[in-house]
């Protein structure tokens, strides 16, 4: 099997991201923070070295404020929910951003009354952050929005975007779910307030893993509440982070995998351009050069992260990967990845996309497979 869908979760993954959940399963098996015995204190040693790690490698600050989820989707809604709202507050987003994004944002529209802006993405990062300037306003809190789309592989002018809203005393909250183990990302340099991640996709460690990154003096009232180890006889949840965000057992073999997962990603963070990121190149110009292809995003001159988003003549994008699965053996996402907003953007919200992501364990060989399977499909469908 060709496995081109790293941006839905990365596969393989690297040796050590196993044997570290295993370890953590047979070996420690305790309740962190739950306990004064041996193999608590491990199970909280694993905790804390990974909150460190996270801490270090994105810029936060404060490692008591890395706060782990169980995926993106939870850190991104504790972040936007959490933020003290009022009728009339203002959020600016993106139109291509990710559900995860979206419907906590339309959720506090709803329930709270908040207005909120989606600025459309064409690919032009001057033409963007013009947008975003003129769309500020008094009432405008927060700024959110993907760093890398999920759909097209589009890099985002994050650090220009923060820079302008560090000036307007406005927060911003970046989804590095796409960026986080492709590029180097740095809070406090780059000026991010909150930032989240899930560990499965570029990072290569195991689902069920995510964190939010808090950068500052930002107070964020916890979605749950619930009992955390320390601070018991209190009826209220802690005010101390990060058990004010943190309630219930976390996943220790999950976090444990995040951890080695991390680790890894710090012996290859210095990388200029990832390889893979190579590839998507060399496989976006295989398929720019096939009659019937249209492909989505930015040209190859252009940083991206490596998704390549495409489409044959009018063809159903799920018929194309059933196909590709069927008979060639190779993995790909169709479909509208879970971020209409995009395809409205992209004008395929009928035939969807189909999206090739590659990580660091895919090869040249691969790549050159694949567009032989598109050509020789794309060659079928134009001789109906």
């Amino acid at each position: 099997m060709i496995y081109f869908d790293q941006a839905a979760s990365s596969f393989p993954k690297p040796v050590e991201v196993g044997e570290a959940m295993i370890f953590a399963l047979n070996e420690v098996g305790a309740n962190p923070g739950r306990g004064g015995h041996q193999l608590a204190r491990k199970a909280s040693e694993i905790i804390q070295d990974t909150r460190e790690r996270a801490a270090r490698i994105f810029g936060c600050s404060d490692p008591k404020k890395a706060i782990f989820h169980q995926n993106a989707t939870g850190a991104l809604n504790q972040a936007i929910k959490g933020l003290p709202w009022r009728e009339g507050d203002h959020i600016i987003a993106t139109r291509i951003e990710h559900n995860s994004i979206r419907r906590p944002l339309e959720n506090l529209k709803r329930t709270c009354g908040v207005e909120i802006s989606y600025i459309n993405w064409n690919e032009d990062d001057r033409s963007f952050i013009e947008h975003i300037k003129k769309s500020i306003n008094s009432n405008t809190k927060l700024i959110t929005m993907t760093h890398a789309s999920n759909v097209t592989g589009s890099l985002l002018p994050i650090e220009e975007i923060t820079g302008i809203a560090s000036s307007q005393n406005v927060l911003t909250l970046v989804d590095a779910s796409q960026t986080a183990g492709h590029i180097p990302i740095h809070m406090s340099q780059i000026g991010i307030d909150l930032m989240a991640f899930s560990g499965h996709k570029g990072l290569m460690g195991p689902q069920g893993t995510g964190m939010l990154l808090i950068e500052g003096n930002i107070e964020l009232q916890p979605i749950f509440q619930g009992g955390t180890g320390a601070f018991s006889v209190a009826p209220e949840q802690p005010c101390q982070m990060p058990e004010k965000l943190e309630s219930g057992t976390l996943n220790t073999p999950g976090i444990s995998g995040l951890n080695a997962a991390l680790k890894a990603f710090e012996s290859r963070q210095n990388v200029n351009v990832p390889r893979e990121t190579f590839l998507a190149g060399t496989l976006l110009e295989g398929l720019e050069n096939i009659e019937g292809v249209t492909c989505y995003g930015p040209t190859k001159h252009k940083r991206r992260i490596p998704i390549v988003a495409f489409n044959i003549f009018n063809i159903s994008s799920q018929e194309i990967a059933m196909i590709l699965d069927s008979h060639y053996k190779i993995a790909v996402r169709s479909g509208l990845h879970c971020s209409p907003i995009t395809h409205e953007s992209l004008n395929t919200t009928d035939q969807g996309v189909v999206r090739a992501s590659l990580g660091i364990y895919n090869t040249k060989e691969e790549v050159d497979a694949f567009i032989i399977a598109i050509d020789e499909i794309a060659s079928s469908y134009n001789l109906i």
